[in-house]
C-alpha cells in the first residue's frame, strides 16, 4: 500500500494497540513513517535494533534478592517504565533479521507484552518492520507463530507521494527536479545486481546533505555516486550543468520574464522551483501570473505543475485566470 495508506493503517492499528508489521524493500522510508507518526502524535518513539541485540538484551539479566531468597531478572534500560503513563511506540525493527533466538525473546514481548519480570506500559503500541528474504540482506525466516502475532502490511513505493514529502521536507530543488524527469532513478535497487550503492528514498536524502555540505564541487560525482550508484550518478549531473539555463523564477512569478524554456530537463526544473516559491509566498497576484505563465507551457507541464501546487495546498481556484486555465487544458483533466 501507498505511504499515504499505510500511515492512515498505522494510525489505527496504534490507536488500538494492535501488533503490527510493515514489510518493505532497504531504504523506502518504512522507519521514517512510523516515527513520524510518532512525532505528529507526540508519543514517545523507542527505536530497537533487534539484529543488534542478544536474547539477554531484551530479557534482562538476573540477580540475587537476598531478601526474598530468589532470583529478579533487571529489565533493560532502553525498555520504558512499566509504571508510565505516557502513550508511545516500541519499534521493533529489522525483527526477521535477528537470530532466531533474539526472535524467541521478542515472541513473549509481542504476545503478552511482557518479557521476564518486565511489563510494556498501557499505552504503549508495538510496532515491526523488516527487509523481504529476496530483498539480499541477512534475513532469518520468521517462526509462524510469531507471523501470526501481527497485522502484516506492505509498503508500495509511489513517486507522487514520494514528491509531496520531498516539497515538505525541502529537498533541493535539483533533486526533486531530475526524480521527475526520471522517476525509476527514485529506486533502482535489484536483488540480484552486486553494486554496492544503489537509488534509494532514503539514498537521495543522503544526496540531498552532500549538496547542503561544503564538500567541493570536483568531488561531488564521486560521493553522489557512492549514494545512489554510478550511473544514477552521472545522469543526475549531467541533468545538473542541463538546468543551469533555468530562467528566473522570481522574475516569471511577477510576471517580469515569460519565456518558455524548450528544454525538457529545464522545464522540470522550472516548475519544480515555481512549486518551492508558490509555497513560500503564495499571494493572488503571484498565482494569477502563474496560472497565465502556465497556459504558455507545453499542455503536459502546465498540468503537472497546477497538481503539484494542488497537491501542496496552494489555493488557485480563486484566481481570475482559473477558468481560463480550465478551459485550456479541460481535454487533459477530464
Amino acid at each position: 500500500m501507498k505511504a499515504s495508506i499505510l500511515k492512515k493503517s498505522l494510525i489505527s492499528m496504534i490507536d488500538s494497540k494492535i501488533p503490527v508489521f510493515v514489510w518493505g524493500n532497504p531504504g523506502v522510508g518504512k522507519s521514517s513513517i512510523i516515527k513520524q507518526i510518532a512525532n505528529d502524535k507526540n508519543m514517545e518513539f523507542i527505536d530497537l535494533r533487534l539484529s543488534l541485540l542478544d536474547p539477554t538484551d531484551l530479557r534482562g539479566i538476573p540477580f540475587f534478592d537476598s531478601a526474598n531468597k530468589s532470583a529478579i531478572w533487571a529489565k533493560p534500560e532502553f525498555l520504558p517504565n512499566s509504571n508510565s503513563q505516557a502513550f508511545g511506540i516500541l519499534f521493533l525493527d529489522e525483527i526477521n533479521s535477528a537470530p532466531p533466538t533474539v526472535q524467541a525473546a521478542a515472541y513473549q514481548l509481542i504476545l503478552d507484552r511482557k518479557i521476564g519480570e518486565y511489563t510494556l506500559p498501557i499505552n504503549y503500541a508495538i510496532v515491526a518492520a523488516g527487509n523481504y528474504e529476496s530483498d539480499r540482506g541477512v534475513t532469518y525466516r520468521m517462526p509462524t507463530p510469531l507471523a501470526n502475532r501481527f497485522v502484516h502490511l506492505d509498503f508500495e513505493l509511489d513517486f507522487e507521494e514520494w514528491k509531496s514529502w520531498a516539497y515538505e521536507s525541502k529537498i533541493d530543488t535539483r533533486i526533486i527536479s531530475f526524480l521527475s524527469y526520471k522517476p525509476q532513478n527514485l529506486f533502482t535497487f535489484d536483488a540480484k545486481a552486486k553494486e554496492k550503492s544503489f537509488a534509494t528514498p532514503r539514498s537521495w536524502s543522503f544526496v540531498n546533505d552532500i549538496l547542503n555540505s561544503n564538500l567541493q564541487i570536483e568531488f561531488l560525482k564521486d560521493v553522489i555516486s557512492g549514494a545512489v550508484g554510478k550511473d544514477s550518478s552521472d545522469e543526475f549531473m549531467n541533468f545538473c550543468k542541463v538546468i543551469d539555463k533555468l530562467p528566473n523564477i522570481q522574475e516569471i512569478l511577477e510576471a517580469i520574464n515569460t519565456e518558455v524554456p524548450t528544454n525538457n530537463s529545464v522545464l522540470y526544473a522550472l516548475c519544480t522551483g515555481i512549486v518551492y516559491a508558490l509555497k513560500e509566498n503564495s499571494s493572488i497576484e503571484k498565482v494569477t501570473n502563474i496560472l497565465n505563465y502556465s497556459l504558455n507551457l507545453p499542455n503536459e507541464f502546465s498540468v503537472m505543475l497546477i497538481r503539484d501546487l494542488q497537491k501542496e495546498g496552494v489555493e488557485i481556484e480563486s484566481s481570475v485566470s482559473w477558468k481560463s486555465w480550465v478551459n485550456a487544458n479541460k481535454f487533459l483533466i477530464g
